[in-house]
């Protein structure tokens, strides 16, 4: 007998919520991760609608719900004028907004449920080698010590090492704009309820608010210092915000400066090594989709190992491959297109805003913006 059904690799959002779906349906699953310990800052912010419909059954929507913050309007500007406004408030589920909530409150609040179900997440633990054989593959670790499963799951990442003894491609490239990002405490013109991004003539800022009166600001920079000032953001403000003064940054909690990847894995599964999350796709953040397809995954992976661990085809496994991909690739395309569209070189930028306008005045445009971006569109 192997030690384990399925060992998932790495406790991410992704990782964590595999690890409790698979307890919940009463296969055995051990979770490592080689970093000492979770998130400690913001990072992905963004959970949407389908996102906490799919964890209903886990019982930790209520409690994510609980600890975030409701932003059920959504809105591209330039300054005080609106180029498009979205409302979530009408689509059709319980949850009829974006819930802003830090990746580490959300780690941590799923941490706590695979707790309760009897599992936790190991570490720091490493992978070294795997090895796959007719019942199983077995892991090696960096402390010499080895595990046996019928199903490896890499949600490790985008430098998954999974991913890399499975093989599998991982084709894209990177955006060439450079991206800073701050979380801030402000004063004067910043909605708690909605995530703006502003599409102003010296380029795009996003400010979207967190719980706890902080808010997050991401924006592409040239001059981005590896870890932005309040000055910084401040300037980002004024200059692509509501203007001059308007809002007031007062205190600057934590920043950063990153590139945008876009990839896909070639396939999701080469025969006892399955991928989900980061280690499947990546993206641009913009529109918040990224660790929301990751725990859709872990969803739909739960559910395909259940079925095969139990009697079913394998089948199973390369139909969560063939439909998670398939949803990796619109969403790539979704916000590849947001950040270009966001990235436009200064003369265009104008001609975007008009356009933008006009959009606005299709109802079929904004509602199709707000479903895609609840992840509604999925189910």
């Amino acid at each position: 007998m192997n030690d384990t059904e399925v060992l998932v690799v790495g406790a991410g959002p992704t990782g964590l919520t595999l690890t409790t779906a698979l307890l919940a349906r009463g296969v055995d699953a051990i979770l490592v991760d080689k970093l000492p310990a979770g998130a400690s800052t913001s990072r992905a912010a963004a959970v949407n609608a389908r996102t906490l419909e799919v964890l209903e059954d886990l019982d930790v929507s209520w409690r994510l719900v609980k600890n975030g913050l409701i932003a059920p309007r959504f809105s591209m500007r330039q300054r005080a004028s609106t180029l498009i406004p979205i409302d979530f408030s009408a689509l059709p589920t319980k949850y009829p907004y974006t819930l802003m909530i830090s990746q580490a409150d959300t780690e941590q609040i799923l941490a706590q449920r695979l707790s309760e179900m009897g599992g936790q997440a190991i570490r720091p633990k490493t992978v070294t080698a795997l090895a796959e054989h007719a019942h199983g593959v077995t892991a090696t670790f960096d402390d010499g010590q080895t595990l046996t499963a019928d199903y490896i799951v890499g949600a490790d990442g985008m430098h998954s090492t999974v991913r890399e003894h499975a093989g599998i491609g991982f084709a894209g490239g990177e955006f060439a704009e450079c991206f800073a990002l701050a979380d801030v405490r402000v004063t004067g013109a910043a909605p708690r309820e909605e995530v703006i991004l502003f599409y102003g003539r010296d380029g795009l800022t996003v400010l979207a608010p967190l719980p706890g009166g902080i808010y997050r600001i991401v924006a592409p920079a040239a001059d981005a210092p590896r870890e932005p000032t309040a000055e910084f953001a401040q300037h980002l403000l004024d200059t692509r915000g509501y203007g001059p003064g308007r809002t007031v940054v007062t205190e600057l909690l934590w920043g950063s400066r990153f590139r945008i990847q876009h990839r896909v894995a070639d396939r999701y599964r080469n025969g006892r090594l399955i991928l989900a999350g980061d280690a499947a796709h990546v993206h641009s953040p913009a529109g918040g989709q990224g660790m929301n397809l990751g725990i859709t995954d872990a969803i739909g992976l739960a559910n395909a190992l259940t079925d095969v661990l139990r009697g079913d085809s394998e089948a199973v496994l390369d139909a969560y491959g063939a439909t998670q991909r398939a949803r990796a690739q619109q969403v790539l395309t979704l916000t590849g297109r947001l950040t270009r569209i966001s990235t436009l070189p200064r003369p265009l930028r104008p001609i975007r805003n008009s356009a933008l306008r006009v959009a606005a005045q299709i109802p079929a445009v904004r509602r199709q913006l707000a479903w895609r971006l609840s992840g509604l569109v999925y189910r």
